[in-house]
């Protein structure tokens, strides 16, 4: 089986997540602390192969204080994984990766898509450093201290804390993660880092013309620069209806086109876990979707009749299936392998020493 690393995703079971909770949501709009991983997705990630997935951890929108919230998750992921420690491992570094590997366990990677807990000191960034966060995106979809996000109108960019920050977290060894951003942010970024950046889990704006999609502009800056982008299984592949694997197969291949083999990979932005109960999920997602419309942080499009999964390749046979299309397309086998994860692999590398 081929080495298999989600630059973006879950290891959550979404079925526990259908149930309605009676805490307060909005919060803070995404909480993971392990509270949704049972036996059940852990044995789904390993079925599908999976040998490290970087997990959204801390603030990334709602009401909570940003900083506060994003030690106690990383506090609560540590202890999961203490509590799991035959299934899981905490990834430091990409040797970390090989040895889950070897050991036939998940690497679990610590990463931010926001940097609102980073307030105005580039001094966090050291602080969770080193408490093992090892990805941290600029923005979210809006703006923040650090630039703009893929919804703002007035893209002015990255601001000068925002240099600051990346020329830090490469310091640091952290990788600068450009996902949500703005493409003029993505563009100034990639200009001022010295090290290869990622774009973990985006589309092709070529190929979907959807601010969350990158343009090629910023494609081959990025793979010029040495770094990867993770093409997710997301909505956004396409402008209407529901995307299916021909599409994410679409934007797979145009980024091949753009970027080269060395540079494109998966980001799915979900998890390995089927859904048992459809019409419970959509009633999920149509709260979610409000949700996140009331706290700004939607992007264009965003509808409870389309799935956040491909239908035709999702659970734990999503990374096989998809390397048997990409063969049936007539990609070799080893830029298949370098998708499903050895150019993340190669970057993790390079960007954590």
């Amino acid at each position: 089986m081929n080495l298999v690393i989600n630059a973006l995703g879950v290891l959550d079971n979404p079925n526990i997540r259908i149930q309605p909770s009676a805490g307060d949501r909005s919060a803070m709009a995404y909480t993971s602390t392990g509270q949704n991983v049972d036996g059940r997705s852990l044995d789904d990630a390993r079925a599908a192969g999976l040998t490290a997935v970087n997990i959204t951890l801390g603030h990334v929108a709602g009401s909570a204080e940003p900083f506060e919230a994003t030690v106690a998750d990383i506090a609560g992921w540590d202890a999961f994984i203490r509590t799991h420690p035959t299934a899981l491992r905490k990834v430091h570094t990409a040797a970390d990766i090989d040895a889950a590997r070897a050991a036939r366990q998940i690497g679990v990677i610590y990463g931010f898509q926001n940097t609102e807990m980073l307030g105005t000191s580039s001094d966090r960034v050291t602080l969770f450093a080193n408490l093992g966060v090892r990805v941290i995106q600029l923005t979210y979809n809006g703006r923040n201290a650090v630039g703009c996000g893929a919804t703002v109108a007035d893209d002015t960019g990255l601001s000068g804390f925002g240099a600051e920050i990346v020329e830090r977290l490469q310091h640091e060894g952290v990788l600068v993660d450009l996902s949500h951003s703005s493409e003029q942010t993505c563009l100034d970024a990639l200009r001022v880092a010295r090290r290869p950046l990622a774009i973990t889990h985006t589309g092709c704006r070529a190929v979907a013309d959807h601010p969350r999609n990158k343009s090629d502009a910023e494609l081959r800056l990025l793979a010029e620069r040495g770094g990867v982008v993770g093409l997710y299984f997301m909505p956004y592949l396409r402008l209407a209806g529901q995307p299916m694997a021909s599409d994410l197969v679409n934007h797979l291949e145009h980024a091949i086109d753009v970027c080269g083999e060395d540079h494109v990979g998966l980001g799915t932005d979900g998890g390995t876990t089927a859904i048992d109960d459809m019409d419970a999920y959509r009633a999920m997602l149509a709260a979610e979707t409000e949700l996140r419309r009331s706290l700004g942080i939607g992007a264009p499009g965003e509808t409870p009749d389309v799935s956040l999964f491909l239908p035709d390749l999702c659970g734990p046979m999503q990374f096989i299936e998809l390397a048997e299309l990409l063969a049936a397309r007539g990609h070799p086998a080893t830029r298949i392998a370098k998708i499903l994860g050895g150019n993340f692999h190669r970057l993790m590398q390079e960007a954590w020493q």
